[in-house]
């Protein structure tokens, strides 16, 4: 299977998922297959929902609508044209996939396939009925793929390399057991948001998308802001304010009521609307329904102390105020060539021959 049978086989995906979004489900007859997969990937997408609390259909179609519009052919070709992709080895490489939000690990999915090589997925308990059902129909639409793409719920077994993502601590015992392999292994990141006080309410309004899509819960949602000595909170709370109704998802409430019952108890000194708490805090990963702030004097000085912890931040987001910055409401929609924690996943799977 040479490179362009891949590249058609995910712009064909893309063209399958488009028909999921938040405007409602549409049967699009030029879509292959469609009668094989349309109504059980509605099915799938129902199951996913009844299994995770927090996987309701809004983020889910919301996850849908990001990966059909970058599995186009042109975008596939932007994102593959600076590789020199040789000989299929068809190594093994095993993927330990998190499940904090629907897909999460299925840019690595694509990137190992999309290298020539075949993947070994074991997935979260979290997140497990999504990405099968899609694999089923990029074997449909390309054969080849059919002896590519494993599923285990097993011990790891016969793998060339690995790709795994988990906590801090999971991260500690995944460096031991893959020791001996090439690995790739992330831990906890969390992103973060510069402000000085010049925002406009539209660009504070498009932040509420970083901070409270997936409830928060991804890697590239703002978990804590930096704001000037002063700063006028009340723009912000502005901003926010068309999320609300969020309050009322029961497992998001039951974290708000939780996390602000032990902030007061410990006589914290907390700022909040009914659905949203900020806390001043030098932590970055902040609980959910809160979110950290932290003063700064000096952008220069902000600067150079987020340069030190790069291995701590995964997004920045910003008008302009810090290089490589994400713009307001932009955190959950990279691009193909986005990769987390900037390691290059097709550069590592073409490494393994």
């Amino acid at each position: 299977m040479d490179l362009q049978q891949r590249i058609n086989a995910f712009a064909k995906l893309g063209h399958f998922l488009k028909q999921f979004s938040s405007e409602g489900f549409a049967r699009n007859e030029d879509v292959a297959f469609n009668d094989e997969f349309f109504d059980g990937f509605k099915h799938q997408i129902k199951i996913a929902q009844e299994h995770n609390g927090w996987f309701t259909k809004e983020n889910i179609v919301f996850a849908l609508s990001g990966w059909s519009n970058q599995l186009t052919e042109s975008n596939i070709k932007i994102w593959t044209s600076k590789y020199k992709f040789k000989s299929e080895y068809l190594k093994t490489i095993a993927i330990i996939m998190a499940g904090n939000i629907p897909l999460v690990g299925f840019h690595d999915f694509i990137s190992v396939l999309i290298s020539g090589q075949k993947v070994l997925v074991k997935q979260s308990s979290n997140d497990k009925h999504l990405l099968p059902f899609l694999a089923k129909y990029l074997e449909h639409i390309e054969p080849e793929f059919k002896n590519r793409i494993t599923f285990t719920e097993q011990t790891l077994d016969h793998f060339d390399a690995v790709i795994a993502t988990g906590s801090d601590n999971t991260a500690r015992y995944f460096e031991y057991y893959f020791k001996g392999k090439p690995s790739i292994i992330r831990r906890n990141r969390n992103s973060v948001a510069i402000l000085n006080g010049s925002e406009t309410e539209a660009e504070l309004k498009a932040l509420s998308e970083d901070i409270f899509r997936y409830y928060g819960l991804g890697c590239r949602n703002v978990s804590k802001l930096f704001v000037p000595k002063g700063y006028d909170f009340q723009n912000f709370f502005k901003g926010m304010y068309d999320w609300n109704p969020i309050i009322h998802q029961h497992k998001y409430a039951n974290n708000y009521d939780y996390n602000k019952a032990v902030y007061l108890m410990s006589e914290f000194d907390i700022l909040e609307n009914g659905f949203l708490m900020i806390k001043e805090d030098e932590s970055y990963s902040s609980p959910i329904a809160t979110v950290f702030y932290e003063y700064y004097d000096s952008l220069d000085t902000l600067r150079a102390s987020l340069q030190k912890k790069t291995s701590q931040i995964q997004c920045v987001v910003s008008k302009g105020i810090i290089e490589n910055d994400i713009k307001f409401g932009h955190t959950q929609l990279p691009n193909l060539w986005d990769y987390a924690d900037n390691v290059d996943t097709i550069t590592f799977s073409l490494t393994i021959c």
